[in-house]
């Protein structure tokens, strides 16, 4: 009996009411984001986490809150679904969909530039998600490769609605005047500050992604600000030689500097270019919309807050989260001259978690590094300056089974090679921590 109920405490302990937190997936200033479970449907989503006091201080509580309301009304198959909002007497968790195919920016980053029927797939999905949007009175204001997510099944996402506006943002000039957004893709006229109309600029960053996924670059960058936003004022960009004839029509009107003349969503979705192929998005008509957890979320009712987690072991994880973090645990994959931009790693053992955390603060304290430690998770800072600052080292056990465990190391800050270096240090300093299949010490030793 004592022990059943123990197991039952510690499964409570990993809990915010009827999801199940798993890894760490994303870090921001005000926000964690971790993958969850709802133990009810066995769904996998994405846990956004928020600290109360934090966003009081700085003032974000209606800018959160409209970003959640904002969320929710928005019911698009190719916009991040927000199933719901919770609180607690610390923490407001925002659950999203799990999306887990990685942004279009890791795509160009990685392949370069797409062939034109993969473009204007993406870019079909953007324009039909952005349309469906204007129409509600939203306007996203961030639009980047950075922000538009891809599933499993390589269906595109629009994520990030924080510097998004609603129609009752509007002066009553008609335009809205909040200079917002990533300067490589921000629209002229929010440059000028004169006032902007959001579906026209949202449709130039639209343009901008086009663009890139065409070309496999920007078409403007300078590392000087006010050239940048020359070159954008004046539209200076020139379209590479294998853009086709309908596609470079299309672009031109898009970023077209003045948005009287520029082309509307509406135009866009009619030009022979952009209708090749296309398929018209399909709605789930069973999503229903409700905004009442929201001002239970915010309040300090405790009758309506949620019951949280307290963790007391390492978080578990189960296969689907093994499979979709395992890019292969051989410590040799790491170097290879193809992952030379990678910032995080991960590796397998079968010692205690305990024993894991404790020897590898052993090699990293004599390497300069300060530890902070809060059950099993780590921060190791490196006090000495490098290239891009301190090299800040994130570090978390997790539990596959009883006696298996992963442990993932992240650059949290700092310059990647220095990261590398780093771990190449440390994969060696551990040989004996680290777990290696039967079938790769085979491989290993049958090696000349």
């Amino acid at each position: 009996m004592y022990r059943a109920k123990k197991a039952a405490s510690l499964k409570a302990k990993r809990r915010v009411g009827k999801y199940e937190l798993g890894r760490a997936i994303g870090e921001g200033t005000f926000a964690k984001v971790r993958l969850a479970k709802n133990v009810e449907n066995g769904d996998h989503v994405a846990l956004k986490i928020l600290d109360k006091k934090k966003v009081q201080k700085h003032r974000l509580v209606e800018q959160i809150r409209r970003e959640i309301c904002t969320m929710k009304l928005i019911q698009h198959p190719n916009v991040v679904r927000l199933y719901e909002v919770m609180g607690s007497k610390t923490r407001i968790y925002i659950v999203l969909e799990f999306v887990m195919g990685g942004d279009l920016h890791d795509t160009v980053a990685t392949s370069g530039r797409l062939e034109e029927d993969e473009a204007r797939r993406y870019f079909q999905q953007l324009i039909n998600a952005v349309d469906y949007c204007h129409s509600r009175g939203v306007y996203h204001r961030d639009l980047k490769l950075e922000n538009l997510l891809l599933d499993v099944a390589g269906n595109l996402k629009i994520s990030d609605f924080g510097l998004s506006a609603i129609s009752d943002q509007v002066k009553n000039d008609g335009l809205l005047h909040t200079t917002c957004g990533t300067p490589n893709y921000v629209a002229p006229e929010v440059i000028d500050d004169k006032g902007y109309d959001g579906a026209l600029a949202d449709l130039w960053s639209c343009g901008v992604i086009l663009f890139a996924l065409l070309a496999g670059y920007l078409p403007f960058e300078d590392e000087n600000i006010a050239s940048l936003y020359k070159k954008i004022s004046e539209a200076q960009f020139t379209c590479p030689s294998w853009f086709s004839a309908g596609a470079k029509r299309l672009i031109t009107r898009i970023l077209d500097p003045n948005p009287s003349t520029r082309i509307t969503v509406a135009r866009v979705q009619k030009d022979p270019w952009f209708r090749k192929g296309y398929k018209p998005p399909v709605f789930n008509e069973s999503c229903e919309t409700s905004l009442d957890d929201v001002d239970a979320a915010f309040g300090d009712s405790e009758e309506h807050h949620v019951i949280e987690e307290m963790e007391g072991q390492p978080a578990s994880m189960n296969a689907f989260e093994f499979i979709s973090m395992n890019k292969g645990l051989n410590l040799e994959n790491f170097f290879e001259s193809d992952k030379k931009y990678i910032r995080e790693t991960r590796f397998a053992s079968q010692c205690p978690p305990k024993e894991i955390i404790s020897r590898i603060e052993e090699v990293a304290k004599p390497l300069g590094f300060h530890i902070q430690k809060k059950n099993y998770k780590m921060l190791m800072e490196n006090p000495k300056g490098g290239r891009k600052g301190n090299l800040n080292v994130a570090t978390e056990v997790f539990q596959v089974a009883p006696s298996l465990h992963v442990v993932e190391l992240k650059k949290a800050k700092g310059d990647t090679l220095e990261f590398q270096n780093f771990y190449k240090t440390l994969s060696t300093e551990l040989k004996d921590v680290v777990w290696v299949c039967d079938d790769e010490v085979k491989d290993r030793t049958s090696m000349p």
